[in-house]
């Protein structure tokens, strides 16, 4: 995946949920105006891809407390160069839960987000421009890294009651839709 990859990508997203158009825009105007997009360096904000990684059931989301937000999130990072996002959350969701057999569900975006990083250090406050897909992990048991505080299964349906994070329930509402019984 490249830019353009990714720009189609953005495209059948659009598709699907016109009513996030600003967001898509603003994203494409970003990995437009920035071929090095992909590299943490660049200092106003970078693309990153994120796993929504589900059970085998697909009733319960894996939710790290990250360690540097202090928030219950989803599974994700830095794309550090790698222009090819789904790999990125793959290999994110592998390095921060311990969980090697993991599958994409789809090759399709499943969200995306653009969100604030406040300062930290030496490093400015930037925006995260994120891509997420839906993995299913082939077990429940998980080791949780430096990089989180905890890690747990969380029930879907339920999700609201461990996370007010907007992007969070937006997601969950599109997984009870797509995923709805009957």
């Amino acid at each position: 995946m490249h830019r353009a990859a990714l720009s189609r990508l953005l495209e059948t997203y659009r598709d699907q949920y016109p009513h996030e158009s600003a967001t898509i825009e603003r994203y494409r105007a970003f990995i437009e105006a920035n071929p090095d997009c992909f590299k943490r360096s660049l200092l106003t904000g970078h693309a990153t891809g994120s796993a929504w990684l589900v059970n085998q059931q697909m009733t319960h989301v894996l939710l790290t407390h990250h360690r540097k937000l202090n928030i219950w999130v989803q599974l994700g990072g830095h794309a550090d160069g790698n222009s090819d996002l789904r790999n990125v959350a793959w290999r994110e969701a592998s390095e921060e839960s311990g969980i090697a057999d993991i599958e994409v569900l789809s090759d399709e975006l499943f969200d995306i987000d653009i969100h604030e990083i406040p300062a930290r250090g030496d490093e400015p406050a930037h925006f995260h421009f994120d891509a997420r897909f839906a993995l299913r992990a082939g077990s429940n048991d998980f080791q949780v890294s430096e990089e989180s505080h905890a890690l747990e299964w969380v029930e879907i349906a339920k999700l609201a009651d461990k996370t007010t994070e907007p992007s969070m329930l937006r997601m969950a509402d599109k997984w009870m839709s797509i995923n709805a019984p009957g």
